[in-house]
């Protein structure tokens, strides 16, 4: 065991219990558990959007896919960054001025039916499941690594205090944790990349020169296709990354933590900048990691290249740079974590729970009850289900729930804000269409099923070819939306394009006309 880092991991800990102590002191309302009671200025909510989406992919996955095949890698953190334009430009405005607490608030606006919630909400709960995976198989692997526990008792340790940050701080505590999360990964990935800098004597181009010869794969290391070598894979993972933000459950109720959509909008430039940074300085790492640790040690401590980047903290700082290194991702994880779990128990109490089951006269404090109980079930399955995906990278898992969301809950926003004729059936062709399709084709894929034992969860051929589901199932979800709203009854479309007149003015001013 690692003394140093098992003692900045109880640093870490307690620190954030602390910040989740104080939490619950201010957490009294339904608004204050789910939203922060949208009190955050626009710098806070930008650096917990930017802790909520540096995430394990970010610092673990990323760092261990650009060290292990390149050039490759690096589409991670290019999607990644590209991705928030998007949500600049076409989300976060109307989606703050029309939502309250979740994803299903904003759809309900236009259409108040009880399904459009119930399938907006199993969306939200499925998204964060499959993101979760990943912070959960990058905390087994980071955990085993530095203390010696096991993969299993890992997951469930982190499992554990993902739920308490949830059910007595509830967003207070979350974003804060995010806060300082975002600000020690910032600092820890600066000091290492001006370390990786100093060893190429500041120089870029001393630094490629070198990597040419550097890893086994000598020139393909700085050329694509040695991961993704067919042009539609590449192409499909692209989509996802960049359109699969905007459908991000977890990100998207962010905006309903600030008090309107000018202070969502500069949270959102905040978080441009600070992500841009750091994802500039992941190629520092991936490039360290694959000079100054190797290709086999980096296999050797995970065969996904998870753990790349605290045995570059090692290699370049000894044990006082890797422990530090390591609570931070520690930090990382469970920072993310807290945040999915809250947007998926949010879903499930305020939209299925009381909207649906209640018909919204669920108390406040059975609201937060409930969500309580729901954190726990989410736990539980999200533990179970990453037991299964430990040989899987982190960055990819997360490529996966961007996929997701862009298939399932892209088309319903876009159509709901900017076409009229859009209906209650479209929306729900639209989501179940994007879920099933990403789900079925990730489930047939060859990260489930290959013939080479111990690259997938279950030996044997697959169905789909392609790694990641975005090329097909992102079109889907948008043709779904269009067609359901076309063969839909005539009087369901003038039902629904009555509201949009009152959708267009508030989603652009916030004014709500129907007061």
């Amino acid at each position: 065991m690692n003394t140093a880092a098992f003692s900045m991991f109880l640093v870490i800990v307690a620190f954030t219990l602390l910040i989740t102590y104080w939490a619950s002191k201010k957490t009294k309302s339904a608004s204050e558990f789910y939203t922060a009671g949208g009190g955050l200025t626009g710098w806070q909510n930008g650096l917990a959007i930017a802790g909520d989406y540096m995430s394990a992919a970010s610092f673990l996955g990323i760092a261990g896919t650009i060290a292990l095949a390149g050039f490759d890698g690096f589409f991670y953190s290019i999607g990644f960054l590209v991705a928030y334009l998007v949500v600049l430009f076409l989300v976060a405005e109307p989606l703050r001025n029309l939502g309250k607490y979740t994803f299903a608030d904003m759809i309900a606006v236009r259409f108040n039916a009880p399904k459009i919630r119930g399938f907006a909400a199993f969306n939200t709960i499925a998204i964060s499941i499959f993101y979760m995976l990943a912070q959960l198989v990058g905390a087994g692997a980071l955990i085993k690594l530095l203390l010696g526990i096991d993969f299993t008792t890992s997951v469930i340790v982190v499992g554990i205090l993902m739920t308490v940050y949830v059910i007595f701080g509830g967003m207070h505590a979350t974003s804060w944790v995010q806060i300082v999360k975002a600000l020690l990964l910032m600092a820890g990935t600066f000091i290492i990349s001006i370390i990786v800098l100093y060893k190429f004597n500041f120089s870029i181009t001393d630094m490629y020169a070198k990597m040419s010869t550097a890893t086994p794969l000598k020139e393909a290391f700085l050329n694509p296709g040695v991961k993704y070598k067919d042009g539609l894979d590449t192409l499909s993972l692209t989509m996802g990354l960049v359109l699969g933000t905007a459908g991000l459950p977890h990100i998207l109720v962010r905006f309903f933590t600030v008090r309107n959509a000018k202070v969502a909008r500069s949270s959102v430039v905040y978080a441009t900048w600070i992500i841009g940074i750091f994802y500039v300085m992941t190629i520092f790492l991936g490039f360290g990691a694959a000079a100054f640790v190797g290709n086999s040690d980096i296999v050797a401590a995970d065969k996904a290249g998870n753990m790349a980047a605290p045995l570059l903290a090692k290699a370049l700082g000894g044990n006082f740079l890797f422990a530090f290194i390591s609570a931070v991702a520690f930090a990382t994880i469970l920072a993310v974590v807290a945040g999915l779990v809250l947007t998926a128990a949010a879903a499930f109490s305020h939209d299925f729970y009381n909207q649906i089951l209640r018909k919204g006269k669920a108390t406040e404090k059975q609201q937060i009850n409930m969500a309580r109980y729901a954190s726990i079930g989410i736990s539980l399955l999200s533990i179970v289900l990453a037991l299964f995906a430990k040989n899987l990278n982190v960055a990819f898992l997360v490529s996966l729930a961007f996929a997701v969301a862009a298939s399932a809950n892209l088309p319903v926003i876009l159509y709901t804000i900017y076409w009229k004729r859009f209906n209650t059936n479209g929306a729900i062709w639209a989501m179940v269409v994007g879920l099933v399709t990403s789900v079925g084709l990730v489930i047939v894929s060859p990260n489930v099923f290959n013939p080479v034992e111990g690259k997938a969860m279950f030996v044997g051929e697959a169905l789909y070819p392609l790694s990641t589901p975005g090329i097909v199932s992102i079109p889907l979800g948008f043709i779904a939306g269009y067609v359901g709203t076309l063969v839909s009854r005539k009087s369901a479309n003038r039902n629904d394009q009555a509201s949009y007149d009152e959708i267009l003015v508030r989603s652009n001013t916030g004014i709500d006309t129907s007061i």
